[in-house]
């Protein structure tokens, strides 16, 4: 059997995906998370997961909304840089966090710059990133220049 696109073959279960995501992106702004820490977070989880399709659409996006490409070419080590905020490192940790799974949890991310509200945005932000790389991943989306 060849590639197997998820969105054709099941177009009802990757609506309710893109449903959740319109929600999630709705949690994000009523926590007032800045739009591009929204876009940092996709980044990291994409990175982490290996999806090239959405690295290029969130990195596109990111720019759009204004990042530099400085803090996009250290996001993947962003615990190293001094380009980040508080607030965005501890996205970055839990969005981390989220993806990997980590056991035992670690708190590391809880250094008290982010409301109830906004973490639990970011880790709603992450589960949904997490399912999108997987579509993307296991569709075999292309990513040609």
């Amino acid at each position: 059997m060849s590639d197997v696109n998820l969105s054709k073959q099941h177009p009802a279960a990757y609506k309710q995906l893109a449903s959740l995501n319109e929600q999630v992106e709705a949690a994000v702004k009523e926590a007032d998370l800045d739009p591009l820490l929204a876009e940092l977070v996709k980044i990291r989880i994409s990175q982490i997961n290996g999806c090239a399709f959405c690295l290029r659409m969130h990195t596109r996006d990111a720019l759009a909304k204004g990042e530099t490409t400085d803090r996009l070419a250290v996001v993947a080590a962003w615990w190293e840089s001094q380009y980040f905020t508080a607030q965005e490192r501890a996205a970055l940790a839990l969005a981390e966090q989220v993806t990997r799974l980590t056991v035992p949890e670690s708190d590391a991310w809880d250094d008290g710059s982010m409301t109830a509200e906004q973490a639990s945005a970011v880790s709603w932000l992450a589960i949904v990133m997490n399912a999108w790389n997987r579509v993307a991943i296991t569709s075999h989306y292309p990513v040609a220049p």
